[in-house]
């Protein structure tokens, strides 16, 4: 009789043990800082330049203010706001990266569009009057 409860107990245990173990780890992601200069890791430039392990990426859907220099009051204000808002969507989760037609710009950028669950960050920053639209050619000055 104490045999079989041990017996029983034993497969109790173990119809338990996968329930025992340790969850999965989450999936490492990056936090997001701010770096306005040189080289980084993980950071955001300003509204529409990022660094990702090392590489620098441009948004390729959308051109929002110069932060350095900005070239007037308004245009500084808009920055900072698209620069902390960015930093803001990046550190609210995964995203992914989509490669446009041309993958860098004349200046050697990564050029990329970030989207979360198929929505573009670019155009939540366009939406919230913090970016333009961009589909390439001359950009539109900030500035009166």
């Amino acid at each position: 009789m104490k045999f079989m409860n041990k017996i029983i107990r034993l497969v109790l245990l173990a119809s338990l043990l996968p329930f025992l173990a340790p969850l999965p780890a989450a999936a490492a992601r990056p936090v997001f800082g701010l770096c306005h200069q040189g080289g980084g890791t993980n950071c955001v430039v300003d509204g529409d330049t990022i660094w990702l392990d090392g590489q620098k990426i441009r948004i390729a859907d959308i051109d929002t203010p110069e932060t350095h220099p900005a070239r007037c009051p308004r245009e500084a204000r808009l920055g900072k706001a698209a620069t902390r808002r960015l930093q803001a969507l990046l550190n609210q989760g995964p995203f992914d990266l989509r490669t446009p037609r041309r993958a860098t710009d004349r200046y050697g950028r990564q050029l990329r569009v970030l989207e979360r669950d198929g929505v573009s960050l670019g155009m939540i920053l366009v939406r919230e009057g913090l970016a333009r639209p961009y589909k390439g050619g001359k950009r539109q000055p900030w500035c009166p």
